[in-house]
């Protein structure tokens, strides 16, 4: 008796992560891998060119996110999202994707995506376009993130977050009395945040006002904030008149 075998392409930025979903895919029989792509823009190139009948999209990833690739794309793959940040996953199954994969997965999570795959009715592009647009109107209020540290991945809840600063496209989140580095940007995370708590001070920092100790204007009437950790960090002058306007 034969096997029914879907083709598969996988977007994947991570060299590691590349390597551990290759090696997934390759341990199904089911699964025929056709292409990868490291970066959005190839992936969208890739995918129109081969036209697999199942993708495993990043969502965040140089050049373009998976959502952006999904959105171009002239014909519907089944979709299994992948990626380390929980935030997205009602943003997925909205988009009606097949499965959502955490990282990092286990062998036995990545076969029941294998099997919801196997099982899954033909996407519609009709509900995945009104999905989309949904999506981009506003992302859903983020109340947790997963961070790495020294090998190990875990939670962090948003409200344990102290100040984030821009690294680039990264952000650095100070929290637990450390620093973690997170692949995605800060303006993509301030969109997610409470705005009543999170406040942008500056292009390339947002403080949490839980964790001010004290603010003090400098000679050119901007404010210095001081945060409990003891840095200080500089609002610019849009941020030093709505802080003063916030202050009863």
């Amino acid at each position: 008796m034969s096997i029914m075998t879907r083709t598969v392409f996988f977007a994947e930025d991570e060299p590691l992560a590349r390597d551990v979903l290759r090696d997934a895919i390759y341990a199904h029989p089911e699964l025929r891998l056709v292409g990868e792509a490291s970066d959005g823009a190839t992936a969208l190139q890739r995918i129109g060119q081969l036209r697999p009948e199942v993708v495993f999209m990043d969502i965040q990833m140089p050049e373009m996110t998976g959502l952006e690739v999904l959105r171009r794309l002239d014909y519907l793959p089944r979709i299994v999202f992948t990626t380390a940040y929980d935030q997205y996953a009602v943003t997925a199954f909205e988009l009606h994707a097949v499965d959502y994969l955490l990282k990092p997965f286990t062998r036995e999570r990545f076969g029941a995506a294998v099997a919801r795959l196997l099982d899954a009715p033909e996407p519609s592009r009709d509900a995945l376009d009104g999905a989309l647009v949904r999506a981009a109107s506003g992302p859903a209020r983020l109340e947790r993130i997963l961070v790495r540290d020294r090998g190990r991945i875990f939670p962090l809840a948003v409200n344990e977050i102290e100040y984030m600063k821009a690294d680039s496209k990264y952000t650095v989140i100070a929290a637990r009395g450390q620093h973690f580095l997170v692949r995605i940007g800060i303006s993509e995370l301030e969109a997610q945040l409470d705005p009543a708590r999170f406040i942008r001070v500056h292009r390339s920092a947002l403080v949490n006002l839980d964790f001010v100790e004290s603010m003090r204007a400098d000679d050119q009437s901007q404010l210095q904030i001081f945060m409990r950790d003891g840095t200080c960090i500089g609002a610019n002058r849009e941020a030093s008149r709505l802080l003063r306007e916030m202050a009863i």
